[in-house]
């Protein structure tokens, strides 16, 4: 291992190299136009992974290709994935970056740049480490299989149906991402739990046209007004959503859970400030570390409805609108969860208006055991990456590909963010923490030997 840490070192500034030249690629899977650029970043990936000794194919798709590269095989060995993707976010707004989004700029410690860490670059540091191991001569104790796609920003449709088809190459022990956060670079985490989402769309009609307010207001209801009451009924006081059979099946925290949850560095106040609210709301009984994390959400995303131009118009609304999403917690059921939802919706609402649900995206919530080997490995290997102990966190978001791996891969994923709060991950002026990429490289480096243990 020692070899592995001298090398990393020793090669930190080409690393640095590499990513500037990676992040150059405006691989933009939002927008047509970028397609040929897609294919050339994924060319450049597929010709790093072959420049370490990888067995790198590239399959192509109805969309954009995906790479499977593989490390020299170790018979008898445990295999691990490493899934990242190569496409990007849209950089626009463009006036808001302070420099060109696909020309990397450093300033002090962090490299700016469309896609520095959203996710070039959190996957090239496992790259960087598996570098290290053959350079050297260092035997890799497993077997690695890195999968980068390029739709991972607009839903990973070729990835889905891709899964499937080549599962059985694809076998694994467990599934390594890095294409999220950690704290602070003094409290590296594993992130094992994500939240579900279920989305949907409410729409509330009335009257056959807009009306004159003076004239029938007061004698029709107002679609608009009867939408609000009926998702106003949908909370309680207290922060908790009120649909019956809603938290049957939310799974409690543990005592460790909390305890590991409290020791994150963020408090109720930097959260608030962070937020710019001028008081903080949540489930009762939870703190906020919880409430975004660890509990489930009924939100309204959009409200429709009326005159929403310049001046006033005096009407009566014809119809009125809301887009609603829900974020579900282990063990949760998506189906079973709006199923509930819907039924509560159709029994407040008023026979004065005509309801229309219609169903959206969704996902299921994950939760690996943060008590099992895997994961205690894990925490062990961020230790010694970045010198601080590790704590165990839960992700507010979802990443619904990390069901689809449990479901056709059978293995369980981890979640070993690289990323730091302030990286503006989708916004302008995206950048990657330059020290908290050679952590990633060297938290890499003591994975492998750590998981193999734990896995055997």
């Amino acid at each position: 291992m020692t070899s592995v840490l001298e090398y990393l070192a020793a090669n930190r500034q080409r690393f640095v190299d590499d990513l500037r030249d990676y992040v150059r690629f405006p691989s933009v899977s939002a927008q047509p136009k970028h397609a040929p650029d897609l294919a050339r970043c994924a060319d450049w990936i597929t010709a790093r992974c072959r420049s370490l000794g990888l067995d790198a194919e590239l399959h192509p798709t109805a969309g954009n290709p995906i790479l499977v590269a593989r490390t020299p095989v170790v018979r008898g060995a445990p295999t691990f994935l490493v899934y990242g993707h190569y496409d990007v976010q849209p950089p626009e707004p463009f006036e808001l970056w302070k420099s060109p989004p696909f020309e990397a700029r450093i300033e002090g410690k962090d490299l700016f740049a469309r896609g520095a860490c959203d996710n070039k670059g959190q996957h090239l540091a496992h790259l960087n480490a598996v570098e290290a191991y053959l350079k050297t001569g260092t035997p890799l104790p497993c077997n690695l299989v890195f999968l980068i796609e390029g739709e991972e920003e607009v839903g990973s449709g070729a990835l889905y149906k891709f899964l499937p088809a080549h599962a059985r190459e694809l076998r694994c022990d467990a599934v390594v991402i890095s294409d999220n956060g950690l704290p602070s670079m003094k409290h590296p985490a594993l992130t094992y739990a994500l939240r579900g989402i279920a989305a949907l769309e409410v729409r509330l009609d009335g009257p056959s046209r807009d009306l004159h307010s003076g004239l029938f207001g007061g004698a029709v209801d107002n679609p608009a007004m009867a939408l609000c009451q009926l998702l106003g009924k949908m909370r309680d006081a207290k922060g908790r959503v009120a649909v019956p059979g809603f938290y049957d099946d939310v799974k409690p925290l543990s005592k460790y859970e909390r305890r590991q949850m409290a020791g994150l560095p963020s408090t109720a106040e930097s959260f608030r400030k962070l937020t710019g609210v001028p008081a903080l709301f949540g489930e009762a009984g939870f703190t906020p570390a919880e409430q975004r994390t660890a509990r489930p959400t009924f939100e309204i995303n959009g409200l429709t409805s009326g005159y929403q131009g310049e001046g006033s118009k005096t009407i009566v609304p014809s119809w009125a609108s809301a887009k609603l999403t829900i974020r579900l917690v282990p063990d949760q059921n998506p189906k079973k969860v709006i199923a509930a939802v819907k039924k509560q919706l159709r029994a407040l609402c008023p026979p004065s208006v005509r309801l229309t649900i219609t169903n959206g995206h969704g996902g299921e919530p994950y939760i690996v055991s943060p008590e099992g080997p895997l994961a205690q490995a894990s925490l062990r290997a961020l230790e010694e990456g970045f010198g601080h102990p590790a704590l165990l966190m839960r992700e507010g978001g979802s990443i619904p590909i990390v069901s689809a791996f449990k479901k056709h891969l059978k293995a369980d994923t981890l979640l070993l963010g690289l990323s730091l709060p302030d990286d503006n991950a989708h916004s302008p002026n995206e950048k990657f923490n330059l020290d908290a990429y050679a952590a990633g490289a060297r938290t890499s480096a003591h994975l492998w030997p750590l998981l193999t243990a734990a896995a055997v």
